[in-house]
């Protein structure tokens, strides 16, 4: 009993980028002691892994592509040089984001009308900065760079 308990400690403590590990030790161990066959236990492990690792690539995908989202509505109400702050809320309060930014500059050309962006990401106490541009697509302005943005380029992301 007590190994099941350090085990999902470690689970607990190790975060996103160890949960395929975890989940796949877990149901590799499980289900090898459940079949008394070392070798399903392997295969069930290895596929959990693979769909956790999956599944939490997934998920970050999304939020980054929410952020951005934000961002770029928070940005495309504003002239140039007009600055305004941004935030993103999720329904589980994890992750969520805040910053400013400032419309530094217009760039028209024949194809499109894009602008450049520098905005803020403060998480906690750190604040991060960052360049990019953003164009308009119809009626709003969209994120112009391809993370996760261009959702043509699928698991090469």
């Amino acid at each position: 009993m007590r190994s099941w308990a350090a085990l999902g400690a470690a689970i607990l403590m190790s975060g996103c980028n160890s949960a395929g590990t975890a989940a796949g030790a877990v149901a590799g161990l499980a289900s090898g002691a459940g079949t008394a066959n070392p070798a399903v236990g392997a295969a069930v492990g290895l596929g959990t892994k693979a769909a956790v690792d999956s599944l939490v690539k997934y998920i970050g995908r999304e939020r980054q592509g929410d952020e951005q989202d934000a961002i770029a509505e928070t940005a495309g109400a504003l002239p140039v040089g007009g600055t305004a702050n941004w935030e993103i809320r999720y329904m589980i309060p994890f992750g969520d984001e805040h910053g400013t930014l400032r419309i530094v500059r217009m760039i028209e050309n024949k194809l499109a009308m894009c602008r450049e962006i520098v905005f803020t990401v403060i998480d906690g106490k750190d604040r991060s900065h960052y360049v990019t541009t953003e164009c308009r697509d119809g009626t709003r302005w969209r994120w112009a760079l391809a993370e996760p943005a261009t959702a043509e380029w699928g698991f090469l992301q």
